[in-house]
């Protein structure tokens, strides 16, 4: 009794991952497991400079402050209880001074700017097209760092949203590296309490 499908894939002729290649992952957890595998076995790669982030617009914001060297001042930290964030990236770029974390965000700006020009392959994983727009700022933000609920408001980017953030960042980084490959990936459903489909 055979209990699984076999499929035979032929070997693609052009832009083929091997140790040659030089990888980059944006986006989900999903980035994160698949880029631990490339790291442990040894491949060239960069996961998520920005920490994870989960929606398309995330990535199309760091791309972009990368490409333009649109470099982070002071206006764009949040302080609170002694931690220091910032709307666009995730928790574990916090620091416990702004001087800290301007640096290391700028540090990952330029270190994303370079690996965006030198990389062979990028491969974006979205997680979700839920998004929560800082209402002080109207700005969607990568990560609400458990500041109160009540200074977001949560929306759910259309299909139309998430295919132009997509083309903008082919665009961008285009501009900067013509020869580039693209992988897109979704990755897998992990909280489901928006529901699968709207998820």
């Amino acid at each position: 009794m055979d209990l699984q499908t076999n499929i035979k894939l032929d070997k693609q002729p052009h832009n083929q991952i091997d140790y040659d290649s030089k990888l980059m992952l944006l986006g989900s957890c999903f980035s994160e497991n698949i880029g631990s595998k490339f790291e442990y076995h040894k491949f060239q790669s960069t996961v998520n400079p920005f920490g994870i982030l989960f929606h398309p617009i995330a990535i199309e914001n760091l791309i972009t402050r990368s490409i333009n060297e649109d470099f982070y001042s002071e206006e764009g930290v949040v302080g609170q209880k002694g931690i220091y964030s910032c709307f666009d990236a995730h928790s574990r770029l916090n620091e416990l001074s702004k001087a800290q974390l301007l640096e290391s965000l700028n540090e990952q700006l330029s270190e994303t700017l370079n690996q965006v020009k030198s990389a062979s392959h990028i491969i974006i994983t979205l997680g979700t097209a839920w998004v929560y727009r800082h209402i002080a700022s109207d700005k969607i933000v990568a990560n609400c760092h458990k500041i109160p609920q009540k200074q977001f408001l949560k929306e759910l980017l259309s299909i139309e949203d998430i295919a132009t953030s997509l083309e903008n960042i082919i665009v961008l980084i285009r501009s900067v590296n013509t020869k580039v490959n693209f992988i897109f990936t979704v990755s897998p459903v992990r909280h489901i309490k928006d529901g699968f489909v709207e998820n």
